[in-house]
């Protein structure tokens, strides 16, 4: 049996992402009579490897949780051939797009000037080339190498549509715990805060944001999580909550299905490679996730409806702190 920190250092996935896969139902932990962490068996983390490669493949939770629980095997395949299809069209695009910039390529590497240059690219007959461009055959390998799939998941920050955001200064109600589960805890806190104040009624704008307080160390047994709630200044915020004073800042967002938490990384490899901009992190540094926060959407309001089964999906908008760059 392994314990949820252990499994979670030797796969790189966080206790939040093993807690989510256990609530969509994909792999179960126990716990050990007069232990306090759950563990997970040897077949548990065998389908959590499974799980985490099919994801790196950009295959669906659901589709994942139809594949190792209530499909035969002929519904596997025809999930995966699926998946298999749309990333064929994914390249044939993709070839498309390369092929025509290389056309556009030749024709203007000879020209003299801009107004030569633009003359060739807006010829007529160069355009409708262009958009009679037929499709690449290309096709996928049969195997594909793990080398290969963790490259591609690593270029994925240049995909992202980031947002820019500016959040104001604000009061928020803040509830932090250490500890095992630490964001359960301290949102079971906060939710008791939103039904006991009435605070959807007060603020139907109220705004949820969390993040790691401090963040997850091999030098400690655990983390925290602190969740802030935005208020009226008026309000009363009772123990164990604390009333706080937010200065507000710019961020670079980008939003995220609930448990993709992945793309973090992703998000602050857009920011370190941007031309423009660059983290303006807090002074505590790690201890905060660098001054990053999670925007829980709807949250203050699913909360006020003591969390109706069919509520909305969960979305998260991931806020990295960010400023222009000097000279920019």
């Amino acid at each position: 049996m392994t314990t949820i920190t252990e499994v979670s250092r030797a796969l790189n996935v966080s206790t939040r992402m093993l807690r989510y896969y256990e609530q969509q139902g994909l792999i179960t932990s126990a716990r050990k009579p007069d232990y306090a962490y759950r563990v997970y068996d040897a077949e548990n983390v065998n389908r959590l490897r499974i799980i985490l490669v099919l994801r790196k493949l950009r295959v669906p939770l659901k589709a994942i949780a139809a594949i190792l629980t209530d499909c035969d095997a002929g519904e596997a395949v025809a999930i995966l051939q699926t998946r298999v299809q749309e990333v064929e069209g994914e390249i044939r695009s993709l070839t498309a797009i390369r092929d025509a910039l290389t056309m556009f390529v030749r024709r203007i590497s000879g020209a003299a000037g801009m107004a030569e240059r633009v003359a060739l690219l807006g010829d007529e007959g160069l355009l409708t080339a262009v958009q009679a461009l037929g499709l690449s055959n290309s096709t996928l390998k049969e195997k594909v190498i793990m080398s290969e799939i963790n490259q591609a998941e690593q270029e994925q920050w240049r995909n992202l549509n980031v947002r820019f955001l500016r959040l104001p200064p604000m009061t928020v109600a803040a509830f932090h715990y250490i500890g095992p589960d630490p964001e359960d805890h301290a949102g079971d806190m906060a939710s008791r805060f939103v039904q006991e104040s009435h605070l959807y009624e007060a603020k139907p704008d109220s705004r949820m944001f969390g993040f790691n307080h401090p963040n997850p160390s091999p030098d400690r047994p655990h983390y925290g999580y602190e969740v802030w709630l935005t208020i009226p200044e008026e309000m009363e915020v009772p123990s164990p909550g604390e009333k706080k004073h937010f200065p507000g800042g710019l961020y670079a967002a980008h939003a995220i299905d609930f448990g993709n938490f992945h793309e973090w990384a992703w998000l602050a490899q857009w920011v370190e490679n941007s031309p423009d901009w660059e983290g303006n992190g807090s002074p505590e540094g790690p201890e905060n996730m660098f001054g990053g926060l999670e925007e829980h959407l709807n949250w203050v309001w699913a909360a006020h409806q003591d969390w109706p089964e069919n509520g909305l999906p969960g979305k998260i908008d991931l806020l990295h702190p960010i400023r222009r760059r000097e000279g920019k």
